[in-house]
């Protein structure tokens, strides 16, 4: 995977044509689908968050291990791969059985991503 300064614009898809997604807010790059939305209820470093099943146009840092709201976790933040801002992070452990659901999953910033529909006028 690139690093998280690596220029990798040029590697943007253009992903779920026609559904409900959501893009990053500062370069319209698709990220996830809608229809991946786990939870509501997380908190980020920038206010709110969502938890995801999957993304798309992401890179990832560094595993680290971050004490969270919840316990430890082992994490890497992510970034979009179109312009590199930070847009949440990626849970590979969590040392709290209770946690364990968010393993494989993608805790992204509300405040970093734009909800898009795919409604056409007319339809």
């Amino acid at each position: 995977m690139p690093s998280p300064n690596s220029d990798t614009r040029a590697q943007v898809v253009v992903a779920y044509q026609g559904r409900q997604v959501f893009v990053c807010a500062q370069c319209a790059a698709v990220i996830a689908l809608q229809d991946e939305l786990i939870s509501k209820a997380f908190s980020g470093r920038d206010g709110r968050g969502y938890l995801m099943q999957s993304a798309t146009n992401i890179k990832l840092a560094n595993k680290e291990e971050r004490a969270l709201l919840t316990g430890v976790h082992t994490v890497a933040d992510v970034h979009c791969l179109g312009c590199n801002d930070r847009i949440g992070w990626y849970y590979f452990k969590a040392s709290n059985h209770s946690q364990k659901y968010k393993e494989g999953k993608y805790m992204l910033e509300r405040e970093k991503l734009v909800k898009e529909n795919s409604w056409q006028i007319g339809e």
